[in-house]
């Protein structure tokens, strides 16, 4: 048996962290990778919650060891954090590009993958990213999926 696949599949399935972690880990991820920082301001904004709910996370976060929060300078990810941000940042991606490949509307995607991404092993997400990229690189397949979708 090859090492690799030994190795994955003795990784855990099941997420030891909360959604509501999750979604503000990615959420201070993005924000790092899209501006280069990340303010209590705006990641308020982006999951549309108050400030001081914010700010009472990032404090929790901050005392479990995921980020480094100076007030009124922002927040910073600490190697565990940004390897959770990280991978929620990219299950939420490949669960977006293969929704999205289907035609689905974006509302409806961006839904389903809010729901999906905090339940999803690391071997699930492996399988959907081969089956994206596969579909990605052959569109006669696609079209004759997407037939079959649209029959009665």
């Amino acid at each position: 048996m090859d090492l690799t696949m030994a190795a994955k599949r003795k990784e855990p399935t099941a997420h030891v962290h909360s959604p509501a972690i999750e979604d503000y880990l990615e959420q201070i991820h993005n924000l790092i990778e899209g501006k280069g920082y990340a303010r209590v301001v705006d990641i308020a904004q982006n999951l549309s919650i108050s400030q001081a709910s914010v700010t009472n996370m990032i404090q929790k976060l901050d005392a479990e060891g995921y980020l480094v929060y100076e007030r009124y300078r922002g927040v910073v990810l600490t190697d565990e954090g940004r390897k959770i941000g990280q991978e929620i940042a990219r299950r939420h991606e490949v669960l977006t590009r293969l929704l999205a490949t289907f035609g689905l509307d974006a509302e409806t995607v961006h839904h389903d993958v809010e729901g999906m991404e905090h339940h999803i092993s690391r071997q699930t997400l492996d399988v959907l990213t081969l089956l994206m990229e596969e579909l990605e690189g052959n569109p006669e397949l696609l079209k004759k999926l997407k037939r079959k979708m649209s029959r009665p």
